[in-house]
């Protein structure tokens, strides 16, 4: 029998980051699009690792196969950690990445006797039915770049400087970025999970 996924993201950027870690485990990776007229469950928990778990369970809880959710934001010393999980809504769902880069920035010009440290989290949670098999959370240190640079990646990588590279998140290639993000390392460590659990993700029969 196959070994199935499900990742609980209709983020595209993310599912091609999430398929080229996880390509090493063989796993067959479903999407939301295998679970039609679920509704996208309340995110209402106050950490990432919460809402990871939540969103695992929920979507576990409407399917057969072994679910990942994930939970993952930028926190901004400087704004006492904001935007946080509320990275993907800040400012409103309608809000524009642009939109949001620059009210970070004017926040930050604001304040120029604080430090422009910051990072990128990613709480990644494993369920099948309503246990959690594996989680954990990675990280990325870096600062805030003066102004947004760079076209490739998405969502707030164009603002997020990783001094070692010398270049915003988004002036890299996604190899470059995988190797030392936040996202790639928790789906490194899942993918490390996988290869030494192979009955896990076995298809089910309906």
């Amino acid at each position: 029998m196959p070994r199935r996924l499900l990742v609980a993201t209709t983020n595209a950027g993310k599912l091609r980051e999430i398929r080229d870690v996880l390509r090493p485990t063989g796993i067959d990776l479903l999407t939301l699009n295998h679970l039609p007229g679920v509704a996208a469950p309340e995110e209402d928990g106050v950490t990432f690792e919460e809402n990871a778990r939540l969103k695992a369970r929920y979507y576990a809880s409407h399917s057969l196969d072994l679910t990942v959710a994930e939970d993952s934001g930028l926190v901004i010393d400087a704004l006492d950690g904001a935007p946080g999980v509320h990275s993907a809504r800040y400012l409103g769902e309608s809000a524009t990445y642009p939109e949001r880069f620059a009210k970070i920035l004017s926040q930050l010009a604001a304040r120029p006797e604080r430090p422009r440290s910051a990072r990128f989290v990613c709480a990644l949670a494993l369920a099948q039915g309503n246990e959690i098999l594996f989680e954990t959370t990675a990280h990325i240190e870096g600062e805030i770049a003066e102004r947004p640079a760079g076209t490739d990646g998405f969502g707030y990588d164009p603002i997020f400087l990783y001094r070692p590279y010398g270049h915003t998140l988004a002036e890299v290639t996604r190899e470059q970025k995988l190797a030392v993000a936040h996202r790639g390392r928790a789906f490194r460590q899942l993918s490390d999970w996988l290869l030494a659990h192979p009955s896990a993700g076995v298809a089910q029969q309906s």
